[in-house]
């Protein structure tokens, strides 16, 4: 039997379509959700393992964490996409918007890095290929963000730790990032912020999903580049 691969918030958007990818292949999957959409029943019923996760605190992440080993005693590959938008004009207590997303995307794949290692080592020893750590960070940690300052930290800070893993796991585990600007448009989003944030990138499209999966692959089926961050950002640093 194959090792799943986690991927940690994929009931909409990116981590979704990673997931419905990924199953058309064959893969095993197990996928954490905040929310229960009716998408996480169909994936549970083509086979996916579902747990529901928030990571609102240590204690949750670590809950999921032991929920998580005993669903599986190996693991392909971790990609972390779980992530929260968040920003200071949205939220006035900043102290506790840079705890949250430090905890979301920072400390939670910390920890479960270090401690499920042990499931992605199995794999790799059955295999005699490397497993692999896939972190979803973002475009603004080259740049930084006036608007979504303590976002762009703790997206910065998930930058970090993929040096520091690759260099600690290898070479049986493969550390690396990618680092999306624009993707897909929220559907509330309306024409005259969709025309000025298209305007930001040389490319000047929405891509879709699809850049994702594509650069998912690439780091999948490699067996050397590890450390590195992929930039799926249409050219915007040179705007």
């Amino acid at each position: 039997m194959t090792s799943p691969i986690l991927i940690t918030g994929a009931g909409q958007r990116i981590g979704l379509a990673l997931a419905q990818h990924l199953l058309q292949t064959g893969q095993q999957l197990i996928i954490t959700y905040r929310t229960r959409h009716k998408v996480i029943d169909e994936l549970a019923a083509q086979g996916v393992t579902c747990i529901a996760a928030d990571f609102n605190s240590t204690q949750a992440i670590n809950k999921f964490i032991a929920t998580l080993k005993n669903h599986t005693q190996s693991l392909k590959a971790i990609i972390h996409n779980a992530s929260s938008w968040d920003c200071e004009a949205n939220n006035p207590d900043y102290a506790d918007l840079f705890d949250n997303m430090l905890r979301i995307h920072a400390k939670t794949p910390y920890l479960i890095n270090l401690q499920c290692a042990e499931l992605l080592l199995a794999h790799q020893r059955s295999t005699l290929s490397p497993a692999d750590i896939i972190h979803l960070t973002d475009y603004v940690v080259e740049t930084g963000s006036p608007k979504h300052l303590a976002y762009a930290a703790s997206k910065a800070a998930l930058e970090n730790l993929t040096k520091s893993f690759s260099a600690k796991f290898a070479p049986h585990i493969k550390v690396n990032s990618i680092a999306p600007s624009l993707i897909i448009f929220n559907q509330h989003d309306d024409a005259a912020y969709r025309e000025k944030t298209l305007k930001k990138s040389l490319m000047g499209i929405e891509p879709g999903c699809q850049e994702i999966i594509n650069s998912v692959e690439l780091l999948l089926n490699s067996h050397y580049i590890t450390g590195r961050s992929i930039p799926v950002d249409g050219g915007r640093h040179l705007k």
